[in-house]
């Protein structure tokens, strides 16, 4: 387009070219961490020595590196050793993996502290009814220890679909992409895209975290489950 875009044009451009990268990515950090970060809170609480070393070590070194740097180190540093896959996976698949191992760490600490909460009379009580111990976590402990879990959760989604921005630095479309592309094609309105963008972002954050943040601990305190 050669005239300056209307406010819709703005946001329609953004979200077509961004949104889909920006949500996949999210979405597969979140799992991946999710899947990695309850089972390093496993290993942490229930584990071996070696096991809560190891899962104690890990979640100190992926909070103590900066994520671009992750980035980097897996966009720039895999290449050489995987130069079969396609470039753009391969960029994707980095930052899916910086956002993942970093998120783990993090969410292994919510886990762990959400498994801690459950009072150790009820894996107590399991156990006296006749279950193993692998029993009573699954079917007792575990399941209050997610919903305990979820408003540090909530918080932990609103920090990862912010974080998957740093994908821009590697040439992937993402919406902070999208909205740079918009201010270098029209340097008029280049204020006005990243204020679109931070607004897109605030909508796909806030309501989020407050109906399973704020909400989820209001029932877990009525509960006597927690609070917040």
């Amino acid at each position: 387009m050669s005239d300056i875009p209307t406010l819709s044009e703005i946001i329609y451009y953004i979200l077509r070219r961004g949104l889909y990268h920006t949500l996949l990515l999210t979405a597969l950090g979140l799992l991946i961490g999710f899947i990695l970060g309850i089972s390093l809170a496993i290993m942490r609480v229930y584990g071996a020595k070696e096991l809560m070393w190891f899962s104690s070590g890990y979640e100190k070194l992926f909070r103590g590196i900066p994520l671009i740097v992750l980035i980097y180190i897996f966009a720039f540093g895999l290449p050489d050793i995987l130069w079969y896959i396609d470039p753009l996976e391969l960029r994707l698949g980095s930052v899916v993996l910086a956002l993942s191992l970093r998120s783990a760490a993090y969410q292994s600490q919510i886990f762990r502290g959400a498994i801690l909460s459950v009072a150790p009379g009820q894996m107590e009580a399991a156990r006296a009814l006749g279950m193993k111990g692998s029993q009573a976590f699954r079917h007792v402990v575990m399941p209050q220890a997610l919903r305990l879990a979820i408003p540090s959760w909530s918080n932990e989604y609103a920090v990862v679909i912010k974080d998957s921005s740093f994908a821009s630095a590697i040439g992937i479309v993402e919406l902070t992409q999208a909205a740079y592309f918009v201010s270098v094609s029209f340097r008029e309105i280049w204020a006005l895209s990243y204020l679109i963008l931070a607004v897109i972002y605030f909508l796909f954050t806030y309501p989020i975290t407050r109906i399973f943040g704020e909400r989820q601990s209001k029932k877990l305190k009525k509960l006597g489950m927690g609070g917040g």
